[in-house]
């Protein structure tokens, strides 16, 4: 059985995250600005989307296969954004996934780009999110 890998997508290969997003019905879709990052195994089984932000990066559409999760696909993945990165990682989270992201290095954050916290402002009208930010070594 091949192992899976964690790479970023190349540019002309962006439409298959939007097309794995599809494929289970989920709303989330990559843009032209995001890093597309995967874990495929024999195909693409995990995506994120991560999009630059004021001096850092916003990691957003986080999605594993039902089939795939709670084998440690999200982690992987997000291990991997963290330590290409050598700036901030902000992301929004539902406050039940607040224990996971915090595991994998992430803090509650106060201070968010003006750009973010807008944002953060506008979806909290329907809907309960938090934000968090992992400060990445190479930030530090």
């Amino acid at each position: 059985m091949p192992a899976t890998r964690v790479r970023l997508l190349p540019e002309p290969l962006k439409p298959l995250a939007n097309k794995f997003y599809g494929a289970h019905r989920s709303k989330m879709k990559a843009t032209h600005e995001d890093q597309v990052w995967v874990v495929e195994h024999t195909q693409i089984i995990a995506a994120l989307c991560l999009r630059p932000v004021a001096s850092g990066h916003w990691l957003t559409s986080l999605f594993v296969a039902p089939e795939h999760r709670l084998q440690g696909h999200a982690r992987e993945l997000i291990k991997a954004v963290t330590s290409s990165c050598n700036s901030t990682v902000w992301l929004f989270c539902h406050p039940s996934l607040s224990e996971f992201y915090q595991a994998s290095g992430f803090s509650p954050e106060v201070q968010l780009p003006e750009q973010l916290s807008q944002r953060l402002t506008r979806y909290q009208r329907s809907k309960s999110l938090i934000a968090l930010a992992a400060q990445t070594s190479q930030a530090l």
